[in-house]
C-alpha cells in the first residue's frame, strides 16, 4: 500500500458523512507505518473503544470504512479466527466488527459484520512481521504471496458487501 496523508484518508470514507470523516482521529504515526507491508491501514480510535477504521485501495481508488467494535465481551469469541487473514487468537484477539452499508441502505441503519483481528494488523500477521502473543497461524501450503492475495480478496469481498 502506498503512504497516505491525512487528507487522503479523510476523503476516502464511504460509510460516514463528510463531517464524521473530518472529526475522526487519524493515526499520528503515519510516517512510521510499514507501508510496504500493509495491504490496508487499520486502527482503533483511542478516544472511543467501540470504533475502528480501515482504509484500503480498491480499483485504483482509496476506500475508507468506519467499523463498530463491541464494547462488551459479547462480541468476542473465546478462541476465534479472523475472516480476513485466518489468524486465530484466544480471548479477545478477534472481534465482530460491523460497518454501516453505503447509500440508502446505510442511512436506513443496515450494516454487515465480519470477524477481524481486533488490532487490525492482519497484513503483518500474514507476513510474519508481527508475532502473536498467543494463538497461531495455520501452517499452510500456500506461499506468503498467495496468503496475501487471499486476504486482499477477503477485504475486497467485505467491501463489495458494503456496496450491495
Amino acid at each position: 500500500m502506498r503512504s497516505l496523508t491525512e487528507q487522503h484518508i479523510r476523503n476516502s470514507f464511504i460509510n460516514c458523512s463528510k463531517g464524521e470523516a473530518k472529526r475522526l482521529p487519524i493515526p499520528r504515526d503515519l510516517g512510521e507505518r510499514p507501508w510496504d507491508d500493509l495491504d490496508f491501514l487499520g486502527w482503533r480510535d483511542p478516544g472511543a473503544p467501540d470504533r475502528s477504521y480501515l482504509v484500503t485501495e480498491r480499483a485504483g481508488d482509496l476506500v475508507g470504512v468506519t467499523l463498530r467494535f463491541p464494547s462488551s465481551r459479547r462480541g468476542f469469541l473465546h478462541r476465534s479466527m479472523c475472516s480476513l487473514c485466518l489468524t486465530t487468537h484466544p480471548g479477545n484477539g478477534v472481534s465482530l466488527m460491523t460497518a454501516r452499508k453505503t447509500g440508502a441502505a446505510g442511512r436506513e441503519g443496515n450494516s454487515i459484520g465480519i470477524y477481524m483481528c481486533a488490532d487490525l494488523a492482519c497484513s503483518l500477521y500474514v507476513r510474519g512481521k508481527k508475532a502473536l502473543e498467543s494463538g497461531s497461524r495455520f501452517e499452510e501450503s500456500l506461499t506468503v504471496e498467495q496468503q496475501i492475495a487471499r486476504m486482499v480478496g477477503n477485504v475486497s469481498a467485505f467491501l463489495e458487501r458494503l456496496y450491495a
